[in-house]
């Protein structure tokens, strides 16, 4: 299963170091996005991208946003916990001409602190809520910042991916690191964006993920 995100800047920047933020410029700049990535960008761009604001939570080097630009939204927030893509993402988003339209902000909790983080048509999620420890309290903030609609991704709490998190975490632990994966309830999380004033509108499979599309009711 791919890697997820991560909350707390010690321990996500111990895992998701420049080595990582290198391998996904690698991948990405070789065949472009992910299968989970490309229906991520679809699920946004289905209720519509033009002359929108996207705000991407854990959004690594850019990829879906580079890619929702190139289809109209006119601007985006990225929020990291870790420094070690900024490099990767400014030299992408330099390449495209679009480092004018793209707000990166490193060391911001939206769950915590995102007071001061501007709202959006649009928020994403890819790949993190599965390493936040309380996802709930992160997808309503994301909530309370999307005018529109909110897309995130998540793995099937199944036993098997159960099983690998737990088997990840004990790694982990062995090898004195604080980052921790986590499976949380797909309906617990559901339920937290309808309590928000959402609708889920679609849970689509793209390999190991979900991606779970809600917009404002």
């Amino acid at each position: 299963m791919d890697d997820c995100c991560g909350r707390g800047q010690a321990r996500y920047g111990d895992v998701f170091d420049e080595r990582f933020a290198g391998d996904l410029e690698r991948r990405y700049r070789r065949r472009g996005l992910t299968r989970a990535e490309r229906r991520v960008a679809d699920q946004v761009e289905r209720s519509g991208v033009a002359g929108t604001s996207v705000l991407e939570v854990g959004g690594g080097i850019g990829a879906i946003q580079l890619e929702l630009l190139g289809h109209g939204a006119t601007r985006s927030t990225n929020l990291e916990l870790s420094a070690a893509y900024e490099d990767r993402a400014r030299a992408l988003l330099d390449e495209a001409g679009r480092a004018a339209d793209v707000h990166r902000i490193v060391g911001i909790d939206l769950a915590i602190d995102g007071a001061d983080v501007p709202v959006a048509d649009h928020v994403v999620l890819h790949r993190v809520v599965c390493c936040y420890p309380d996802a709930l309290r992160l997808l309503a903030a994301s909530a309370a910042h999307a005018r529109r609609t909110v897309v995130f991704s998540h793995p099937p709490r199944t036993w098997m991916t159960r099983a690998f998190v737990g088997m990840a975490n004990l790694m982990m632990r062995m090898r004195g690191e604080e980052y921790r994966g986590y499976v949380h309830s797909p309906v617990a999380m559901y339920d937290a964006l309808r309590r928000a004033g959402f609708t889920v509108d679609s849970v689509a499979r793209a390999g190991w993920w979900r991606i779970a599309s809600a917009h404002r009711a």
